[in-house]
């Protein structure tokens, strides 16, 4: 991997944070306006998820259309428009499963062509391979495990993980397998808290909740989820810290009102042209239109 570039937070630091227990902030991103915001609000990671699916390119309650080639762009992206955060590009389904060999290259794929820090896979299984193989290819790697949305079929749909003491330990191993094979963090998604903070206990890198409780080393949350960009239900760990959508529009309502009411543009914001011009202006007009009857 090249150096960092200056001011870019290091790797390091987030197992040093975890140490002195200060909690990591991540938030997804899917555009340069969206990561030059984060980035002023002193966020630490951006995930540029596949999350995009749904929040950013329409598809209805999965994350698995969203191709390797539409991830690198938005990871480009986000990575073009922020400094010190480290980019996180999500790996899409499809991208990491079929083989350890495919999975290192479509992840030097995201360092490469989409500026990415750090790639993230979901699950535990086969991805510890992957993962690992990654890893040793010189590229830091963030794990998943719980509800991981990509295989949200097989796990009966988008439901909390490790409510029964089997499934726990089994997030617990995974978990582990995921540390030893390199993985330099892990999200930890729909786990009961109580869980999620023994996870957290047990592993020397840091956990990033999302609807894991607070025992958590940081939390991420959708940049859309948020803000309030998106409408109907919302997961419960979802909150809203602003409602854009409504703001967006009634601007946009009041824009169209007032475009089909000619209130808008109005003189002051048009521009003018000298007098002398104008009127040489039409007279040059005049003329040409005199000339061709």
């Amino acid at each position: 991997m090249s150096t960092p570039p200056p001011g870019k937070l290091a790797l390091p630091e987030l197992a040093a944070m975890k140490r002195r227990g200060e909690k990591i902030v991540m938030v997804t991103a899917y555009d340069a306006p969206g990561a030059r915001f984060a980035e002023d609000a002193g966020i630490d990671l951006l995930l540029v998820g596949d999350t995009a699916a749904m929040v950013v390119l329409g598809h209805e309650s999965t994350t698995v259309p969203v191709t390797v080639e539409e991830m690198l762009f938005l990871t480009r992206t986000v990575a073009r428009a922020a400094r010190r955060p480290l980019i996180v590009g999500d790996m899409p389904f499809g991208s990491y499963q079929v083989s350890d060999e495919e999975a290192v290259s479509n992840a030097i794929r995201f360092v490469k062509e989409g500026g990415a820090d750090i790639v993230k896979l979901e699950g535990a299984g086969t991805s510890v391979s992957r993962a690992r193989a990654i890893v040793a290819a010189g590229i830091p790697v963030m794990g998943h495990v719980g509800l991981t949305p990509q295989s949200a079929t097989m796990l009966g749909g988008f439901k909390t993980q490790g409510k029964t003491a089997e499934r726990a330990l089994e997030l617990v191993a995974g978990a582990l397998e995921l540390e030893r094979a390199g993985c330099s963090s892990i999200v930890l998604e729909a786990v009961p808290s109580a869980v999620a903070a023994r996870i957290t206990e047990l592993l020397e890198i840091p956990t990033f909740g999302i609807g894991a409780g607070a025992g958590c080393d940081g939390q991420v949350l959708v940049y859309h989820d948020l803000l309030g960009l998106t409408e109907g239900h919302l997961p419960r760990f979802v909150k809203r810290y602003a409602n854009l959508s409504a703001e967006i529009k009634g601007a946009l309502s009041d824009y169209a009102d007032e475009v089909r009411s000619g209130a808008f543009p109005d003189e002051e914001r048009s521009y003018s042209m000298d007098a002398d011009e104008l009127a040489e202006f039409e007279a040059a007009l005049e003329n040409r239109t005199a000339i061709r009857e």
